[in-house]
């Protein structure tokens, strides 16, 4: 076993939703040591111009590998869309993987009449890099986009099988359904709590949890890197938020599926 080996994964959002990642990590790579960090000073990211999160972005990367990782995980669509190429040049050779390519791959593999629907936030929806990260790989295949923005509140309310928030979901499904869609990128890190209901909304679509896709491919390129560590005695798991918000370890721990331990804040910039 090699040092490197034995490094932590850094996984980061501008808030909380990207412990839906961590907690998809922890199940696909249970021996993998996590370090985390959620914006949840800044956030949300999606008001912000294109400079000023590529700013925050690489200030949170820094944060990161002074934790010695060994590799970096975007879990925000929104840093994905608007500064992954920043991560990347920041991050020399070591594995990136975020979730907008990650959920754009298992869509095209899972689709089969190549009829997509995304449901994210509306900055995700604006910057159209699902429909470039699926049309780069298959121009043929249809994308239909719906911006979701009264969902993300929901969720963070807690209200996931409420029937406010099932009026709302069947709303905002119509318009995709319509367009006979046979696969759903949930492309944003709340949505994953939502799949109970969404599979009894729309019984016969495919649903894509971009956390689950990521952590598989993060556990292939460190299989191919050959960076896996296979260390057995318990994996060390560390949270870093800018802000501590009143209801930020209900809600952590609602996305993370397990007590929030280990959480510190920090200040950056």
């Amino acid at each position: 076993m090699t040092s490197v080996q034995q490094r932590p994964i850094g996984v980061f959002d501008s808030g909380v939703g990207g412990l839906t990642n961590v907690r998809a990590l922890m199940e696909r790579l249970p021996n993998e040591n996590i370090v985390y960090f959620g914006d949840t000073a800044r956030v949300p990211y999606g008001v912000k111009s294109r400079h000023t999160i590529e700013t925050y972005t690489e200030q949170i990367v820094s944060f990161l590998l002074e934790h010695d990782v060994k590799a970096l995980v975007i879990a925000c669509n929104t840093i994905a869309a608007v500064a992954g190429q920043k991560v990347r040049q920041l991050a020399g050779g070591m594995p990136v993987l975020d979730v907008i390519t990650a959920g754009s791959e298992a869509a095209l593999s899972t689709t089969h009449n190549n009829h997509i629907g995304i449901i994210a936030t509306s900055t995700t929806v604006n910057s159209n890099a699902y429909a470039r990260a699926i049309h780069s790989q298959n121009p043929q295949a249809r994308v239909l986009s719906q911006a979701c923005p009264l969902l993300v509140p929901l969720v963070e309310e807690g209200w996931l099988d409420h029937e406010v928030t099932r009026l709302t979901v069947r709303e905002y499904l119509k318009p995709l359904l319509a367009e006979d869609i046979d696969t759903l990128v949930l492309g944003c890190t709340h949505f994953p709590l939502l799949k109970p209901l969404l599979k009894e909304e729309a019984p016969h679509i495919a649903l894509v949890d971009s956390a689950i896709t990521t952590a598989e491919a993060t556990a292939q390129a460190l299989a191919r890197m050959g960076l896996e560590n296979p260390n057995h005695s318990g994996a060390d798991y560390r949270f870093y938020v800018s802000d501590i918000p009143l209801r930020f370890q209900t809600i952590g721990e609602r996305f993370l599926g397990r007590s929030l331990d280990q959480l510190e804040m920090v200040s950056l910039g």
